[in-house]
């Protein structure tokens, strides 16, 4: 079965996930993109990361949680704080149609059986 080309994000979408990985990026202490793209542990090069803060180039579910979990867990001196900031991102990010989470949700929901009356 061939696969069906993805929808594009919409504009709006885009830019909410590249503003949400911009301000964890800010909040764990890298005021520049190459600074945080500098660091062996960062899963993206400094373009990518450009791209997907300016809603250029929506990430992957996976490139997303990977960038989160640098700048909450991996950066160097990043606040505690920011363990909640990340969960905040996830949770906003999977609510988005980016990532098609809440259609998923819904399909289970029509996939369960109704109860017996």
């Amino acid at each position: 079965m061939p696969r069906k080309k993805l929808p594009k994000i919409d504009d709006k979408t885009a830019r909410m996930l590249g503003s949400i990985l911009r301000n964890l990026r800010r909040k764990a202490g890298f005021r520049a993109v190459h600074a945080a793209a500098l660091r062996p542990e960062c899963p993206a090069a400094q373009q990518t990361i450009y791209a997907y803060e300016r809603g250029g180039l929506v990430p992957s579910l996976k490139q997303f949680l990977e960038l989160v979990e640098f700048y909450a867990l991996k950066a160097p001196g990043a606040p505690t704080e920011i363990r909640f900031e990340a969960v905040s991102a996830v949770v906003t990010a999977l609510a988005l149609p980016a990532y098609h989470v809440t259609e998923a949700m819904d399909l289970i929901a029509r996939l369960q059986a109704q109860p017996k009356r």
